[in-house]
C-alpha cells in the first residue's frame, strides 16, 4: 500500500535537475473556429527530471538505494524545488507577512499555509502541505507572533494559533517548504561512464497531492 515517506531526496542527487509546473487545459474547437477552453485542475502540478548528468559512482549508488527504498513509484517523498521553495523570492528570506493565509473571525484558530502566484482576480493559490520545520513565521494584523504562539503540522501545512485572531484581522505567514513527489518510473537504468562514474537515464519525478 502506498504511503508518504517523510524524507527528502538529498540535494546533491538533484543537481542539474530541470522541471516546472504543468497545467491541464481542455480545448474544444467549434465549427466556427472559435475555441472553448476549460481546466479540471484548480492547481498546477510540478514535474522534474533529475540524474541527467554523469556523476560519481557513489552518488549513483545512493540514488539507486533511495529509489529502492521508495519502491519505485509506490511511495512519495519530499523534494526541494531549487527555484520554488520559499514563500518569497528565492534570493530573499521568508518574512511573517509574505503570504495571506486567512482572516480572523474571533473564533477560528487554524489556517492552511498557501502561496499565491500572480495578483488580483487571476491569482493562483497553491496549498503548501510540507513546510520545513523551524522556518514558519506567522503575523496577525501585521504583527509577528512569537514561535510559542502557534503550532505547525508539518504533514499538512495547517497552522494553529494559541489565540483566535480578532474579526477582520489579516493572518499572514512566511516559510520554506518541500514539494511532495514520487518517482514516475518503476525502472532505473545505470550506465557506466568510467571506473568511478555513472549516468542514470532520465529519472522523472511528479508532484503528488494529498
Amino acid at each position: 500500500m502506498s504511503a508518504f515517506h517523510d524524507i527528502r531526496l538529498p540535494a546533491r542527487l538533484a543537481f542539474g535537475c530541470t522541471g516546472g509546473v504543468e497545467r491541464r487545459t481542455e480545448v474544444v474547437t467549434l465549427a466556427s473556429g472559435h475555441e472553448r477552453r476549460s481546466s479540471p485542475w484548480a492547481q498546477g502540478r510540478r514535474r522534474y527530471l533529475i540524474a541527467t548528468a554523469t556523476r560519481p559512482l557513489d552518488e549513483a549508488a545512493q540514488l539507486v538505494a533511495f529509489f529502492e527504498a521508495r519502491r519505485g513509484r509506490l511511495h512519495a517523498f519530499r523534494f526541494r524545488d531549487p527555484s520554488d521553495f520559499k514563500s518569497c523570492l528565492p534570493s530573499a528570506q521568508p518574512a511573517a507577512t509574505d503570504q495571506a493565509i486567512g482572516t480572523g473571525d474571533g473564533t477560528r484558530k487554524t489556517f492552511q499555509l498557501t502561496k499565491a502566484y500572480g495578483t488580483g482576480a487571476e491569482v493562483a493559490i497553491r496549498t503548501i502541505a510540507r513546510p520545513l520545520a523551524g522556518t514558519v513565521k506567522v503575523a496577525v494584523a501585521g504583527v509577528a507572533l512569537a514561535p510559542a504562539a502557534f503550532t505547525v503540522d508539518l504533514a499538512t501545512g495547517l497552522v494553529t494559533l494559541a489565540t483566535p485572531p480578532a474579526a477582520g484581522a489579516a493572518v499572514r505567514a512566511g516559510f520554506e517548504f518541500d514539494t511532495p513527489v514520487r518517482f514516475d518510473i518503476d525502472r532505473l537504468d545505470v550506465q557506466m561512464e568510467g571506473f568511478a562514474a555513472a549516468r542514470i537515464t532520465a529519472c522523472p519525478l511528479v508532484e503528488v497531492r494529498a
